[in-house]
């Protein structure tokens, strides 16, 4: 319906459900009837996201209700948080404005104390202060006020129970409101379930003291084996003080084997990590290491398709959720898991509309959200939908009323930009220094050396310059408009993998900094020409090695994925590329860098068919990754290689032999595997880089004489 006059709004009593409106639209007017508070502010929500200028792009008569009880979100007013943090109450009260817009019925926020600084210097006001103020902003709203409370002291010492208690009654006294606690198994915290269960009991009690209708819910985060048998056995006990359960990151179990285990006994809502993007719940299948090593865990990362399906793995026999956030950067997923919850059929596209409609103000915005998640498939040197993604963002044309958000957009897409052209460049100036050094033994070893460092000083593509200017001018927008902390020393943010990733968007993407360091220590040896030779092979081509970078996935062939993100949406069973926290400007070759891994009791396994029978081999193995110390054990074929070893130092190369029994078929598995029932986010298996080398035949081998 199209309007050319003056349209009254009326809102009229119902009986209704307490989340249900209707709305009725006439030539003159339109009539939202609802009961309460929270069902008004949808139903203005549903006129926000129909309403194309002065078209209503919705039915004469609409009844709405939600599907789920339970929607909410996180807000972390903390210093890790990527923007949060510095924003004042006005700003922190229009967000909550928007998600009771979108459908939201619980905001969820951070304790002031957390695994965190106990302040921010970015912060406006003092964490208690401010945690007050947007309390009292969500009850005026009619929305839950619902608090994260984990708990960090150590209960076997005497009287740090008596203190929590202590600690969380003086809180709660001077709260206007609080509907629900949630008080997380680990991350953070590490209390064991013998003392979680009764200190999580005396904090109810003095929590119904003062809210006596709130709800309090533990999750089965951070436990091992053991510590999950044990909260299920606390479990077993129906504790009545308890509510529900809330499954989120860093659990050992699915969601299957939660619907399982609890069967029924207590509500389950699911916490699910919308932040992230690698170390991570629902980590990127398949994620490129030029993108991880730049943009990093936390960068603006919409999801239309794998939000769809992380809310059909996660959804069913569940009341709801409350989505675990760090800021703004998953704004678009965030809006998605409002609208599912609401319906949970809506199309990724008809959210984007209703996302284009409320913040964009240009239909032409429908198309990003896909279009950014497809900027991340496959390797970006060779993606030219990249480019085709900048413009089409570039060409939008907001509404002048339209926020920060259409510069989350814009960020985005200029980073993947840079990041494919400056990928581009660095792929081709390592190609020709390494097959330059390839020549080594042909043309000397230090005429190799001088057209190596020209290939690799070879300046970066016109185009670089601008995108990099560009994104620079949208980062300080963002966070002039939404306080959003895209680099340490520009903006203060904590922390680079917290969001921060301007200040990696000119890291090294190739082995300049190893390989310069390399040739300088080859021309002081007499063998320079060979060492030189092996520099330009990293592959060991000469020795027909069977190689695998692992942790890109363009060059892995051998890496046995799994059932895959559709089927395994948390990769409990799947193979995961990822990378370290280091970069190639230290020294570290990107195929050390990225890695594969597997979760809990899931095997890094490489499979390898075609072999020779009766060629004896050798596997050579790049232990290398992030800075855990856990041990691993290799197997092959089933028998084992060598027993559980931890890694010497942050990087490590082991050699082992490979009995010529395991592949008399021609076939081979390999797989490493960690010690069993280890908790936590159950990483730290992890394998860089791989080379199973063919043996010259000896003269007492069967094939010798073949």
């Amino acid at each position: 319906m199209c309007w050319e006059k003056t349209v009254t709004i009326r809102f009229a009593p119902a009986r209704l459900a307490p989340e249900a409106f209707t709305i009725t639209t006439s030539r003159d007017a339109i009539t939202i009837r609802a009961a309460t508070t929270r069902a008004r502010l949808y139903a203005a929500g549903y006129l926000l996201r129909h309403l194309d200028h002065l078209t209503l792009t919705a039915p004469p008569y609409v009844t709405e209700a939600p599907a789920m009880a339970i929607r909410g979100t996180q807000i972390g007013y903390r210093a890790k948080n990527n923007s949060y943090d510095a924003w004042d109450v006005p700003m922190l009260t229009r967000r909550i404005e928007d998600f009771a817009l979108l459908g939201g019925n619980r905001i969820q926020f951070v304790a002031p104390v957390s695994d965190d600084a106990a302040t921010s210097p970015l912060s406006p006001l003092p964490a208690t202060e401010t945690l007050i103020a947007v309390a009292s902003a969500t009850r005026r709203l009619g929305l839950d006020v619902a608090l994260f409370y984990p708990l960090l002291r150590d209960y076997g010492k005497p009287g740090s129970a008596d203190a929590e208690v202590a600690d969380f009654t003086a809180l709660a006294a001077k709260l206007p409101a609080l509907d629900a606690l949630y008080i997380p198994g680990g991350d953070p915290g590490h209390t064991a379930p013998d003392r979680l269960f009764p200190l999580a009991q005396r904090i109810a009690t003095a929590l119904r003291q003062r809210f006596a209708k709130a709800e309090v819910l533990l999750s089965t985060q951070g436990f091992d084996a053991a510590g999950l048998d044990a909260f299920h056995a606390q479990l077993a006990k129906n504790p009545r003080w308890l509510s529900a359960i809330f499954v989120g990151p860093q659990t050992r179990d699915g969601i299957e084997a939660h619907r399982a285990r609890i069967a029924g006994r207590y509500p389950i809502e699911t916490y699910p990590d919308t932040a992230h993007t690698m170390h991570a719940q629902f980590p990127i299948p398949d994620w490129h290491p030029a993108f991880a090593l730049t943009q990093g865990r936390e960068p603006v990362n919409p999801r239309p398709a794998a939000t769809t399906r992380i809310f059909a793995y996660l959804a069913p026999a569940t009341r709801g959720f409350v989505t675990y956030s760090e800021g703004v950067n998953d704004d678009w997923n965030v809006t998605q898991w409002f609208r599912l919850g609401w319906h949970p059929a809506t199309p990724a596209s008809d959210i984007a509309a209703d996302y284009a409609r409320m913040f964009i103000g240009d239909m032409a915005f429908v198309a990003v959200p896909e279009a950014l998640e497809g900027n991340w498939r496959g390797d970006p040197s060779a993606n030219a939908g990249i480019d085709a993604t900048a413009r089409l963002v570039a060409d939008l044309r907001p509404a002048p009323w339209a926020d920060w958000r259409i510069d989350l957009y814009r960020y985005r897409a200029t980073y993947d930009a840079l990041v494919r052209h400056r990928l581009i460049a660095a792929k081709a100036n390592e190609s020709e220094a390494r097959w330059t050094l390839r020549q080594a033994p042909a043309i000397g070893a230090e005429a190799t050396v001088a057209a190596a460092r020209f290939a690799y000083a070879r300046p970066e593509p016109a185009i670089v310059a601008p995108l990099r200017a560009d994104l620079t001018a949208i980062a300080d927008r963002l966070w002039t408009r939404a306080r959003m902390q895209l680099s340490v020393p520009r903006y203060g943010a904590s922390h680079w993998e917290r969001g921060a990733n301007l200040d990696r968007a000119d890291i090294q993407l190739n082995d300049r900094t190893v390989v310069e360091a390399e040739m300088a220590e080859a021309l002081t040896r007499p063998d320079a020409a060979a060492r030189l030779y092996a520099i330009g092979d990293p592959w060991r081509t000469r020795d027909m090695a069977l190689y695998d970078d692992l942790g890109d996935p363009t060059a892995e062939p051998h890496l046995v994925r799994g059932p895959g993100f559709d089927a395994d949406p948390q990769s409990m069973e799947s193979a995961i590329d990822g990378v370290a926290d280091h970069i190639p400007d230290q020294g570290w070759r990107m195929a050390d860098l990225s890695y594969a891994e597997g979760l809990y009791e899931t095997p890094v396994r490489l499979r390898y068919t075609g072999l020779e029978r009766g060629r004896r081999y050798r596997l050579i193995a790049r232990w290398a990754g992030e800075d855990y110390a856990l041990p691993m054990r290799l197997t092959g074929g089933g028998v084992e290689l060598h027993g559980f070893r931890a890694r010497q130092g942050d990087r490590e190369t082991v050699e082992t032999a490979i009995p010529p029994s395991l592949t008399a078929d021609g076939a081979l598995t390999l797989e490493w595997h960690r010690p069993p029932g280890i908790g936590g986010g159950g990483r730290g298996h992890q394998i860089a880089q791989t080379w199973l080398i063919p043996e010259p035949f000896a003269p007492t081998d069967p094939g010798a004489e073949q």
